[in-house]
């Protein structure tokens, strides 16, 4: 395998507009109200902004651009994003400019049971007005072809919210189109299901941690989130119906989580004031 330890380090720029149009047809993919010009973006819709374009013959095989550009490069592997930590300082808002700076700071090459894995860990900085807004880091996963898991072996539990989701292929084919992600296992049936082994269409993770979060705000209105990880431990796939909900552990704590009747799907942990 090429030595990977080079990319460490290496940061990327992308400079956006929160422009009405593509807030229209995020709000429009999660049915949602439009944020008015000047109002906060509601929680983790920075995903759907801060894509560079490629074109398609900058693509590869599985949809996203090929390897070894900013992120290092890891052939013959399938890319998850498996979880991440996201730290919320002040809300982007809509219509203005801002900056995303992302640095790759950790990778590490792991053996498990499904065989080797490498992880990316990519911190992102979103800046607007010169201000830090939000802080992440994203933990990307490059696994070896090999049979996804259909359980987690985590059982559902009674929250003090839940909603439930019907994930339909529109959903998922509108979501990658707002977020401009190209992975072939969200919308290409046959390849999600004959080439990297899936059920049917899979579930974003991010879509997940989104519709999650929003249910955690919808379920405490006045809560403000100041941090939010999560953690995905098995597909989700369309048009299986799951539920998201969570319950509060402690002042200012709370647990999320999403799945269906074969158990947890992605774990979640929110800190609120």
């Amino acid at each position: 395998m090429t030595d990977v330890s080079a990319w460490i380090g290496r940061t990327e720029e992308l400079n956006d507009q929160l422009s009405r149009n593509l807030l229209m047809r995020v709000a429009a993919t999660l049915g949602e109200a439009v944020p008015a010009h000047g109002e906060a973006l509601a929680p983790l819709w920075q995903w759907c902004f801060f894509q560079e374009p490629v074109a398609e013959s900058g693509l590869g095989e599985d949809g996203h651009p090929a390897r070894g550009g900013f992120l290092p490069p890891a052939d013959n592997r399938n890319r998850m994003w498996a979880g991440g930590r996201v730290e919320f300082f002040e809300p982007l808002t809509a219509g203005a400019e801002a900056t995303r700076v992302s640095t790759i700071k950790h990778i590490e090459e792991k053996h498990g049971r499904t065989g080797a894995l490498l992880f990316v860990t990519v911190q992102h900085d979103y800046l607007q007005d010169g201000r830090l807004a939000i802080r992440e880091e994203q933990d990307i996963v490059y696994r070896e072809p090999s049979p996804p898991k259909t359980s987690s072996g985590e059982p559902m539990v009674a929250g003090h919210w839940r909603e439930a989701v019907t994930p339909t292929p529109t959903l998922l084919f509108r979501y990658s189109a707002v977020s401009f992600n190209g992975h072939r296992i969200h919308y290409d049936w046959p390849y999600a299901t004959e080439t990297e082994g899936y059920s049917g269409l899979v579930v974003h993770g991010p879509l997940i941690a989104t519709l999650n979060l929003r249910a955690f705000c919808r379920g405490n209105p006045g809560a403000r989130v100041k941090r939010f990880a999560y953690r995905g431990l098995r597909p989700l796939t369309a048009p299986e119906p799951f539920e998201v909900g969570g319950r509060i552990v402690a002042p200012g704590k709370a647990e999320l989580w999403a799945g269906d009747h074969n158990g947890l799907a992605q774990r979640a942990e929110v800190e609120f004031e």
